[in-house]
């Protein structure tokens, strides 16, 4: 799972990047789970909470822009 400082770090494009590869895997996942092939359940919601901190770093990056 990522690390909210590693997150940090990142620019815009890393972030849009890893966010675009967290939802392909996602989506890979959830096929493995609907034919009972997934390895590790727990991955399903490590990548999803990882999603929702990179579009949450997102939209404070955002109105913070918006604001100065």
């Amino acid at each position: 799972m990522a690390n909210t400082e590693d997150l940090r770090t990142k620019t815009d494009d890393q972030l849009s990047a890893e966010l675009t590869e967290l939802k392909r895997e996602q989506f890979n996942l959830r096929f493995q789970a609907a034919t009972n092939q997934l390895e590790k359940p727990s991955r399903i919601r490590e990548v999803r909470r990882t999603i929702a901190q990179i579009k949450t770093l997102q939209n404070e990056r955002a109105a913070a822009a918006a604001k100065a």
